[in-house]
């Protein structure tokens, strides 16, 4: 028996640095991976598709994303379960009990919509931990799996959270405990537990039979997100009493969040991280944070801000990590002095440099700012010259 494991696909996502015409590329993105799906399905002859959780990025959606989500699901032609995660919980607002999810849902989508045995055929189960609130007060998956015996029947626990050795914090009661799933699975209560909320691809535990499948595709910078972007073909071997389990990693995001570190402290540094950025294939599909710390000219610092520019125009995100970033600006002796200026206007430059050298704060930021401004005007005069 073959089915797809994915989670997480938080359908009407939205990034904030995604501006004009991204935000819409990526949310087609999103919904590409799930309508192709069913190529996936159908090309390695799964019974069905199974999401642990997080189906929906929450459950206040414009009427267009629900209907253009369905499509999607509707697309990939085989079953599809949906188990309620923390994103989009059963609770008195839940877009699967809403007027248009109910009306347009298609019949090849069910919803986990209560704890327990959800039969597949004959033979096979599924047993669902679905969230009813954003805080649960107890392991969901423990409760479903409470009193449950092995019968014979093959049988998949799909659940959503975090597990107890995974998490920081271990005193959060909805975590799952990986000694519950270990001790389910060694009885033959369950044969594989497909999970989701992580979003990297992540094997839990040394019985090959617990997983998170990750997003489809990328929600986060990879100092986050190690390993996104994949869903697993997972094969149950039902002729063998043990039910031998093999999981084969697929990937199918198509997006990349990128965070680049970088020391730039003269032109020849800047010069390599325009050939860095330059050689990033998939621009169009590609964010970039970059974090960039070091000390330049004035000189320097106008060339950087030209290839942050450039480059901000062909990738569908790029630009500073405020946070981590530190960039000083400190003119160097001479920068100025062949500006062709006089009197006032040099007194105006010597003062300008001197209160960029100052240091930081806003003045010393604004003065640099003028200064970059300044060198610019000079370049585009001589060269209309």
């Amino acid at each position: 028996m073959r089915f797809v494991h994915t989670a997480d696909w938080q359908l009407g996502m939205t990034r904030h640095f995604l501006a004009g015409e991204a935000q819409p590329r990526y949310s087609a993105a999103r919904r590409d991976a799930v309508s192709g799906l069913g190529a996936l399905a159908h090309g390695v002859g799964a019974e069905f598709v199974v999401v642990a959780g997080d189906v929906f990025e929450h459950n206040q959606l414009a009427p267009q994303v629900v209907s253009q989500s369905l499509e999607a699901m509707r697309a990939i032609g085989v079953p599809v379960y949906l188990l309620p995660g923390n994103h989009d919980p059963l609770d008195a607002s839940s877009v699967y009990t809403s007027a248009l999810f109910t009306a347009e849902r298609p019949d090849n989508v069910v919803v986990l919509d209560r704890p327990g045995v959800h039969e597949v055929r004959r033979g096979l189960q599924l047993v669902a931990a679905p969230w009813r609130s954003k805080a649960p007060t107890t392991d969901l998956a423990a409760a479903v799996l409470d009193g449950l015996s092995g019968d014979g029947d093959t049988r998949i626990l799909v659940a959503h959270g975090g597990v107890d050795v995974l998490d920081p914090d271990p005193g959060k009661p909805s975590l799952i405990r990986l000694a519950t799933l270990e001790d389910a699975l060694a009885r033959g209560v369950v044969h594989y537990v497909a999970l989701g909320d992580k979003h990297s691809v992540t094997k839990v535990g040394d019985s090959g039979r617990v997983w998170y499948s990750g997003s489809p595709e990328v929600t986060n910078f990879d100092d986050v997100e190690a390993d996104p972007g994949h869903v697993l073909v997972v094969d149950i071997d039902e002729a063998d009493p043990r039910r031998t389990v093999t999981v084969d990693v697929r990937r199918v995001g198509r997006w990349r969040f990128l965070t680049l570190r970088r020391q730039v402290d003269d032109s020849r540094d800047i010069a390599d991280l325009d050939v860095n950025l330059d050689q990033l294939t998939d621009k169009d599909r590609t964010v970039v944070r970059l974090a960039l710390t070091g000390s330049l000219t004035v000189t320097d610092r106008a060339a950087l801000d030209a290839c942050l520019d450039k480059y901000s125009r062909v990738f569908a995100w790029l630009g500073l990590w405020e946070r981590h970033s530190e960039l000083t600006v400190i003119p160097a002796d001479g920068e100025f002095g062949d500006l062709g200026v006089g009197g006032f206007a040099a007194a105006a430059v010597d003062e300008l440099v001197a209160t960029a050298r100052s240091g930081s704060g806003e003045a010393a930021e604004d003065a640099q700012a003028a200064l970059a401004l300044l060198l610019r005007l000079a370049d585009r005069g001589r060269g209309a010259a």
